[in-house]
């Protein structure tokens, strides 16, 4: 198992200007080292939507990497996505899961099915032929740099735990966040 923060550290030591999709759980860690908020769009209030929201992104901007940091449980209320973006083929498209088994923003209940599940291979059978499955950080931050250049869709499970207690989420404006990437992204 990977802890989240170092897997988040690893992430962001490798971003470059890369537009980053985060939500929940992954997007608290973020939020702490995040160098580049210009480029951060956090999903507040919509679980399950970071990897369309993504999607949306890296259609609009080929030129242009998207990372999103997504969690199992957000993930698991939107399946359907996988498919989605299987059928369009983002080729700048990073989708990478944090799997802790829990929806640890609502208080840490279970997801259905904890444990049971291969979401790796659910992307796989969606038609990402690009999907990994780590459980090991040392692997993880070695594959890491191969895995950002991979020609996407890419999809990324990380079997996660949490070290510490997360830290709080900070709840702000989606809204505010797309006009400032928006504002990034055309150079304005």
């Amino acid at each position: 198992m990977i802890p989240v923060f170092d897997a988040v550290k690893a992430i962001h030591g490798l971003r470059g200007d890369a537009v980053v999709v985060g939500t929940m759980t992954p997007n608290r860690y973020w939020e702490l080292i995040s160098e580049r908020p210009e480029l951060d769009l956090p999903i507040f209030g919509g679980m399950g939507k970071a990897s369309s929201v993504a999607l949306g992104v890296a259609l609009a901007r080929p030129d242009r990497r998207v990372v999103v940091l997504d969690g199992d449980g957000g993930l698991l209320m939107n399946l359907g996505s996988l498919v989605t973006i299987a059928g369009q083929q983002p080729k700048n498209l990073i989708h990478i899961v944090f799997e802790d088994g829990k929806y640890q923003t609502t208080g840490g209940q279970p997801v259905p099915g904890a444990g049971t599940f291969d979401l790796a291979g659910m992307a796989r059978s969606a038609g990402i032929q690009a999907s990994y499955e780590f459980d090991d950080l040392e692997e993880f931050v070695n594959e890491l740099p191969g895995l950002l250049e991979l020609e996407g869709p890419v999809f990324v499970n990380l079997k996660v735990y949490h070290a510490e207690e997360p830290p709080p989420l900070y709840v702000g404006s989606t809204g505010d966040a797309m006009r400032r990437v928006a504002k990034e992204l055309r150079g304005d």
